[in-house]
């Protein structure tokens, strides 16, 4: 047992180096992760940065067009979009996170158990994921967060539970293909229990596939997050979101339209930046490439 330690630690960390030599090599991934560390720094060093009160208004700059005073305008009531693109930030960039964050450990250990037990428990965790499965993913959130009232906090518990389907899927199938493979069955023969077995061995070897669908689910995550913003149903004023300057910036479109333009160009961004690093990830991370 010691030699087979000692063997997979090094073949571990050269799996880890040759994943991240072909992540690094991928030039639309590293672009994906310069743009999503440029916008979380950004967040973080909000409260420190040289910008605006987002929340001061001013009657005498109501929808003023980019200038010097104001890089990217004002809104409807004086507020400088700038600091309020930089505040909004942090409640996107934090409710794609922390979504997916409940939606992951919410979701891999059903699918853990629904996988690896098998039987009447798989039956019902698959049932009544299929059932969530069946509604949109968009629509349940909504629905989840006009149920739980309006606030970020019930917005990111909303769309949370909207994605956890997603991952009990994903682990079950990943379980269902690991738990036949011959060190599970040697992990069995020298006595190792349920919960040894599950945690040592079967979960260590689906980390990687569930790792990209949480990049990947970040940026649907954000784009949710919007759009119950965008519906009142997320971050409440006057807090900054990017869902809710859009939901403001709709009816100003004639007349000034960058309201609308900053924060729609940032979620852009941001959902691209999760994407391309996400697919980097996938194929950093497939097995059959190494």
């Amino acid at each position: 047992m010691s030699a087979t330690v000692q063997i997979a630690v090094p073949v571990a960390k050269r799996s880890q180096n040759r994943a991240w030599k072909k992540m690094k090599r991928n030039k639309s991934a590293i672009a994906g992760l310069i743009i999503i560390v440029f916008f979380a720094v950004v967040a973080l060093l909000a409260p420190v940065l040289p910008i605006a009160d987002p929340y001061a208004t001013s009657w005498s700059a109501i929808r003023k067009a980019p200038s010097a005073a104001h890089w990217l305008g004002t809104d409807d009531i004086g507020r400088d979009i700038l600091s309020r693109m930089i505040w909004g930030a942090q409640a996107s960039l934090m409710a794609g996170v922390v979504s997916v964050f409940i939606a992951v450990i919410t979701g891999v250990p059903l699918g853990l158990i629904s996988g690896y037990f098998g039987g009447w428990l798989d039956q019902v965790i698959s049932r009544i994921t299929e059932a969530f499965l069946a509604m949109p993913f968009l629509i349940m959130a909504i629905a989840l967060a006009a149920f739980l009232g309006p606030s970020l906090t019930n917005a990111m518990i909303a769309i949370g539970l909207s994605a956890m389907p997603i991952f009990i899927r994903l682990t079950r199938a990943q379980v269902l293909a690991v738990k036949t493979e011959d060190y599970i069955e040697g992990a069995r023969s020298i006595g190792l229990g349920h919960h040894d077995i599950m945690l040592r061995y079967i979960l260590p070897n689906i980390v990687p596939p569930i790792i990209v669908q949480a990049t990947l689910t970040v940026a649907t995550a954000i784009i949710a997050e919007a759009s119950l913003s965008f519906l009142g149903l997320g971050q409440q004023a006057p807090a900054a979101s990017w869902g809710s300057m859009l939901n403001v910036a709709k009816n100003y479109l004639s007349q000034a339209p960058w309201m609308a333009i900053w924060p729609g160009a940032a979620i852009f961004l941001v959902v691209i930046g999760f994407n391309l690093l996400g697919d980097g990830l996938r194929d950093a991370l497939d097995p059959r490439e190494h």
